[in-house]
């Protein structure tokens, strides 16, 4: 079992330096750079969706038409 186990990592050892030799990446990473202005104006976007979610809130509020209804609470909540 050992044996096994040390030739396969032998194997895998010398399949991982012929790759290196021979210039063939094993895997090949692609960062991205970030667009920071892409990302302010994603934040700005959202800001304003909630500004006006706000604002229809508080219209709502003050027009004094909120109604408010109150439940008894199950009895299986209760457990």
């Amino acid at each position: 079992m050992t044996n096994k186990l040390l030739s396969a990592i032998l194997v895998l050892q010398v399949i991982t330096l012929l790759n290196q030799w021979l210039g063939a990446p094993i895997s090949v990473v692609q960062a991205q750079i970030p667009d920071a202005g892409a990302q302010r104006l994603e934040v700005i976007n959202q800001l304003k969706d909630s500004n006006d979610k706000l604002d229809k809130l508080i219209s709502i509020l003050e027009s004094g038409k909120l109604q408010v209804q109150l439940t008894k609470p199950d009895e299986t909540e209760k457990k």
